[in-house]
């Protein structure tokens, strides 16, 4: 029996900031009967939105984590995930559209596109899901849908087409013209439950028959049958306009545009409609996995339920009761008591619970078919494993995961609060991807690094509430270095004498800067003054002296040192002696090679709409930045500079505020260099501190 899933469609709603996608979500439960009534999203009855259930949400008002629900329309079902839209939480959004086969993408009928509107739509064409829009908040003053219509095709270089025009806007939105049936919608009742279907008012006609004929031409190029009724001019059908379209949809050739206003309870019901008609079923779209057993060849999936089992692990959650695995299944049926195997380590696993979400309700089920989004109970795994049946070895191509851009040190209270916050870094870093911590060797400190200072604040909230951790946070402390700046001499006698066999050991020569390297020890000894057989100990002395400067305790680099002369004891002299001997050389030289501090220096490459280029290079310029050179690429441009690492905290949330949230910037090491003079005494004051506190 070939299985049926022409029924299901697994969506995911995402957006700009404030553009309204979780209103969007509300108001699509609410008529699917999923929740019987409706709550605001900033959450001002003491409720809040259904998809935002963490505490933080309800109190900020925006979605953190992507929320997963189902729901049933019209005889079909709808997974749907509500992503965030802050660019912090960008793997959250990657997550959701690896695992979607269809997008709504929501977009403000007064912002219309905006910066992270543009990054949701890379991120959709990098997984290529098709997807329809809809222009919300028609009901705001400044509302101008055909505005947003052409700042789609113009900035996002989509075929958008309306499939609808609005009656009235602004304070006067009543309702939405349907351009494929040809009939007026109005919404009435308290929630905008009532659906009223009436003729065009006559002051609309000409526009919409306007609108429907671009409709009708956008669509007539992905079907021969709607070509050939338009040229013998017959009656269009609606099911012959909505295959056509569906086709140009599914291969991302078109995108149909819906509008209303999710807030005011308008014109959800057609974008419902939409959505079942125009996005893909489960096994319209072609997933691809890679067959590890023959050099990672790729394998397109049919989603036939029968077969073997591969599910993709596309997000983890710690709930109440233990950890909770979203998994999309491609292939095969998961059931309750089967086994199934981690690809990434081998282990094999057995199904204890199945579940279907509801935000954060959950019901269980027997089983999971191909085509469907459940999740798991008590699974080891991280985020983007794939299951598979035993004896399968196969992958699904795993997420795009950006590098971290800043970092932050936290420390822990005391020895209760650094064992929670051990236990919560270890589970966030499970979690997300892009969080990642590691303890700095240098200084000792906890670092923890994410997408925005905004990702680390709410990490370091969520420690605090979820786990009890009291950590304080500071700037991480920049990893400084010195070196000298000229040559120096040593001639060093060690002398102890306690009775007994004493220690012995003179050393001779001189230290000058090198370059290239991080030290450099030659030896220039003739004739025995120093025995073979103590040049290490006086090389591992010269060593042990580069870790800690007698200056400012920074690591030293770029010195090399050249031993010429010395003398030795045929009773006193031992290894210990000669390793003190050079300690004692290096630190009598080194203050008389006038010593300098040296700060890394980072490789910023900013990507700018070019109306900002000259506040951005002003931005870097104040911080001490280079430019090294810019090049225009199409609207954007990208300015390449060199930054102190010192200068950099806080620079994304600068970055942001001056231009819209258009920019975004990476950072990587580049090199050591001196630090000028009004800043080396900044930090030899600091350091000079630190040594008090810790005294």
């Amino acid at each position: 029996m070939k299985f049926d899933d022409q029924k299901i469609r697994n969506i995911g709603i995402s957006a700009h900031i404030d553009s309204g996608k979780t209103t969007l979500s509300e108001r699509i439960l609410f008529y699917t009967k999923r929740i019987h009534a409706i709550h605001d999203v900033k959450g001002k009855d003491g409720v809040g939105a259904t998809m935002d259930s963490m505490d933080l949400e309800k109190e900020r008002g925006i979605t953190i984590a992507s929320a997963a629900t189902y729901c049933e329309w019209k005889g079909h079902e709808i997974n749907i995930i509500d992503t965030p839209g802050h660019v912090d939480f960008t793997i959250e959004v990657e997550r959701s559209l690896r695992v979607l086969d269809g997008a709504i993408l929501v977009l403000c009928s007064v912002g219309g596109v905006q910066s992270q509107s543009i990054t949701v739509d890379q991120q959709m064409k990098r997984y290529k899901v098709p997807c329809i829009a809809f222009i919300n908040k028609c009901d705001r003053s400044g509302a101008n849908p055909f505005r947003v219509i052409e700042q789609l095709r113009t900035k996002l270089g989509h075929n958008a087409v309306a499939m609808q025009i609005p009656v009235g806007l602004e304070t006067e939105l009543e309702g939405v013209v349907d351009l494929v049936a040809m009939k007026a919608v109005y919404f009435d009742g308290e929630s905008g439950e009532e659906v009223r279907v009436e003729d065009i008012p006559p002051h609309l006609r000409a526009e919409a028959a306007a609108k429907r004929e671009a409709l009708v031409d956008a669509a007539s190029l992905f079907s021969d049958e709607l070509t050939e009724a338009i040229l013998e001019e017959k009656e269009i059908s609606p099911e012959l306009l909505y295959t056509a379209l569906r086709r140009g949809t599914l291969k991302r050739e078109l995108t149909p545009v819906y509008m209303g206003s999710a807030y005011k309870n308008k014109a959800i019901q057609p974008l419902l409609d939409g959505v079942t008609y125009l996005l893909p079923a489960p096994s319209e779209v072609e997933n691809v996995a890679l067959d590890m057993n023959h050099h990672e060849e790729p394998v397109v999936l049919t989603g036939d339920p029968e077969k073997p089992i591969i599910a993709l692990a596309f997000k983890l959650e710690d709930g109440q009761y233990g950890q909770l695995t979203y998994i999309r299944v491609y292939e095969g049926t998961i059931e309750k008591g089967s086994t199934i195997v981690n690809v990434r380590n081998g282990k094999k696993v057995k199904v204890g619970r199945v579940v279907r979400m509801h935000a954060d309700q959950m019901e269980d089920v027997d089983s999971l078919r191909a085509g469907y989004i459940g999740a798991l109970f008590g699974i080891e795994c991280s985020s983007g494993d794939t299951f598979v049946s035993p004896g399968i070895n196969m992958t699904m191509t795993s997420m795009y995961v950006p590098k971290p851009v800043i970092s932050l040190a936290i420390v822990p209270k005391d020895n209760k609060a650094q064992m929670a916050m051990s236990k919560a870094l270890n589970r966030f870093s499970k979690e997300d991807p892009t969080f990642k911590t590691h303890v700095d060797p240098e200084t000792n400190e906890t670092i923890i690094e994410g997408m925005g200072e905004l990702h680390l604040d709410i990490y370091v909230e969520r420690m605090k509430r979820e786990y009890n951790a009291e950590v304080t946070t500071g700037n991480p402390r920049v990893a400084y270095r010195e070196t000298i700046t000229q040559r120096a001499d040593f001639n060093y006698t060690h002398k102890k004498q306690t009775g007994g066999s004493g220690q012995f050991g003179r050393i001779a020569g001189y230290i000058e800067p090198i370059s290239d390297a991080e030290f450099v020890f030659e030896n220039k000894i003739f004739g025995g003054a120093i025995p073979t057989q103590y040049i290490p100990a006086c090389e591992k002395g010269f060593r042990q002296s580069m870790a800690k400067g007698p200056k400012l305790e920074f690591p030293i680099t770029g010195v090399k040192v050249v031993i010429d002369d010395g003398a030795s004891h045929a009773v006193d002299s031992s290894d210990m002696a000669f390793q003190a001997a050079a300690r004692g050389a290096f630190r009598d030289a080194y203050l008389r090679a006038k010593p300098v501090v040296h700060e890394p220096i980072m490789k910023v490459v900013v990507e700018s709409p070019t109306e900002f280029q000259g506040s951005v290079m002003g931005l870097l310029n104040q911080r001490r930045g280079m430019i090294i050179g810019s090049q225009d690429e199409g609207v954007m441009c990208v300015i390449e500079s060199q930054v102190p690492l010192g200068e950099m905290f806080g620079f994304s949330t600068i970055l942001r505020s001056a231009t819209q949230g258009k920019a975004q910037f990476t950072m990587e090491f580049a090199l050591y260099r001196q630090v000028p003079q009004s800043i080396a005494e900044k930090i030899a004051l600091e350091a000079a501190k630190n040594k008090k506190t810790a005294a």
